[in-house]
């Protein structure tokens, strides 16, 4: 899927920024992280307050497996082909993704604050 494809998906949601990434496409609203695509397919960020959404659409985590053999899941779920082709549907998901996205920001540290002061 290119990056024009992409926007037209979620062109519901305002500007998006889109980069490239492992192969695929990290696809960001202002500086969080809401969507993914990997492999033409689009993923979209979930939590514990999303992911039964998510589960109850058919959906599944994205996962890989990593060069040791172990596979990975990510918090990342497939995006239903139907809110691929129904804009009504796409910004409701990814408003959700969009929203467990900020809500994993808004949990981490920041990096300044997680850094120890600076001796002089």
């Amino acid at each position: 899927m290119d990056a024009d494809a992409i926007r037209d998906v979620f062109r519901g949601l305002g500007p998006i920024r889109i980069r490239r990434m492992f192969g695929g496409h990290g696809i960001y609203r202002g500086d969080a992280m809401f969507a993914l695509e990997a492999g033409g397919e689009l993923y979209l960020k979930a939590d514990a307050r999303t992911a039964p959404v998510f589960e109850a659409l058919n959906s599944r985590p994205f996962a890989y497996a990593s060069r040791n053999g172990r596979t990975t899941v990510m918090s990342y779920w497939l995006m239903p082909e139907s809110a691929i082709e129904d804009e009504a549907e796409a910004q409701r998901l990814g408003a959700l993704a969009l929203e467990a996205a900020l809500r994993a920001r808004a949990a981490k540290p920041s990096r300044k604050a997680a850094r120890p002061p600076r001796r002089a």
